[in-house]
């Protein structure tokens, strides 16, 4: 099975060369897309501008910011630069992130955040469209516009776990990009997605399905298994109750429970036994022709550009292993 595949790397990897090595092999190899997220390290506006310069075809694009990091302004003009230096190849990717994160880094209140990526959203399509900015909050003053020649607006992608964000994101984005969201409950998704594209007034126009899954690839099952167990510990219970109330919410309440407890008092990294369907649900892993039997079910879920993200700190021979593994299935191939 051919499909678009993108690629992308853990924010805890923060060795520059590195990101930037995943994006030119990737290019040279055919993959589709390479997606940054933003949290407590670059600013990978400033990276994927790199990555544009030392690639020719592959799609790069935000994997996501965070709509409390910066204005909507800021954001349509990073979107606007990125897309011009990479000819037309950038993807603009935005999502809630954490409260943590706004926070305790940009010193912004988390509030509701579909309010606020509704008003992003609007704000951003508009600038990008050359028009004036639709102002929210200082209404009183004389909106602008960019500054720049007209080009192709980027697609937007919403990254999404809830129904009513889901929703927005059928309503208003080009793709939604769900994180550690069961495989089986994509269908569920798109169902919030064409319900948000029937409020847009096009429901014949969905918007793709790109999520981002934690992927691990190794010489043997059980190490592929530990790094895969290693992800999903991680998200579960070092990065606030947002995946766990969203699986709770799916029905997994109790794998969630069973690796919470596993991983108490001190983070093990562990995924027991009878939580074992977590890692079938949310993640790709396994030896070269396990994790690609792993991948083809995500594209037979409904998938339609799945986004590998990889673990930090890979050497350069696991990096190489993974991306061959999945070289075969990609639609340029």
């Amino acid at each position: 099975m051919h499909a678009r595949i993108g690629l992308s790397v853990m924010a805890l990897e923060t060795r520059r060369e590195a990101i930037i090595g995943l994006a030119t092999e990737g290019d040279r190899l055919g993959y589709d897309g390479f997606f940054l997220p933003e949290t407590w390290a670059y600013d990978m506006t400033v990276l994927l501008a790199e990555a544009a310069a030392r690639t020719t075809r592959i799609r790069l694009g935000t994997g996501i910011i965070g709509i409390w990091n910066r204005s909507a302004a800021s954001v349509a003009m990073a979107a606007a630069t990125l897309q011009a230096i990479s000819n037309g190849r950038f993807v603009l990717g935005l999502g809630a992130s954490t409260p943590q994160l706004a926070e305790g880094l940009h010193d912004t209140p988390f509030e509701p955040p579909v309010p606020r990526m509704r008003r992003m959203l609007t704000q951003i399509k508009a600038l990008l469209r050359s028009e004036r900015i639709p102002l929210a909050v200082t209404t009183n003053a004389r909106a602008l516009k960019l500054n720049l020649p007209p080009l192709p607006a980027p697609p937007i992608t919403v990254a999404a776990l809830g129904d009513a964000m889901t929703r927005l994101a059928g309503e208003l984005a080009d793709a939604w990009m769900p994180f550690l969201y069961p495989r089986s409950h994509l269908q569920s998704g798109a169902e919030r997605l064409r319900e948000g594209a029937t409020r847009g007034g096009h429901s014949n126009r969905l918007p793709e399905i790109h999520p981002n899954v934690p992927t691990v690839v190794a010489d043997s099952e059980s190490k592929a298994r530990e790094g895969a167990a290693w992800f999903v510990a991680l998200y579960l219970t070092t990065m606030g109750t947002l995946y766990r109330e969203s699986l709770s919410r799916q029905s997994y309440s109790e794998a969630v429970k069973a690796v919470l407890a596993a991983n108490a008092p001190k983070f093990t990294g562990a995924v027991p036994a009878d939580a074992d369907e977590l890692l079938e649900q949310l993640t790709v892993y396994g030896t070269p022709s396990e994790a690609r039997r792993r991948l083809s079910c995500w594209l037979d879920a409904g998938a339609d550009f799945p986004v590998l993200l990889l673990p930090p700190n890979l050497t350069p021979e696991d990096c190489a292993l993974t991306l061959r593994t999945f070289q075969p299935m990609l639609q340029s191939a």
